[in-house]
């Protein structure tokens, strides 16, 4: 298990403990995150999953491809650390990370 922090749309700070190889939108979604909509379901179609990973840990996510890049593109808020949760898969390495939720209308 991996300790993530999500900072919902209102500034609140969420910890949660998710499993390696889900998913930061599963996580989140399954965590009840305030802001986290995944209206696609994870499909990569939609980005109302929209996050910015904070800190030092982008380098360690690593950022968007393809698709994931052609969604971010459509959005005003987009910033150079903004990802799609649900195109970002937990590993170990992302212990203690931490996750801005855009919202819905990122």
């Amino acid at each position: 298990m991996v300790n993530i922090t999500f900072i919902e749309t209102d500034g609140t700070e969420k910890y949660v403990e998710a499993e390696v190889g889900l998913s930061l939108m599963e996580a989140a979604t399954r965590n009840g995150v305030q802001g986290i909509a995944a209206e696609c379901g994870g499909q990569c179609s939609c980005a109302t999953c929209h996050v910015y990973v904070e800190g030092d840990f982008f380098e360690k996510v690593g950022p968007p491809q393809n698709d994931e890049e052609d969604m971010l593109d459509f959005s005003d808020l987009r910033k150079a650390t903004s990802r799609l949760g649900c195109q970002v898969m937990i590993t170990d390495d992302f212990a203690g990370i931490v996750v801005r939720v855009v919202g819905e209308d990122g």
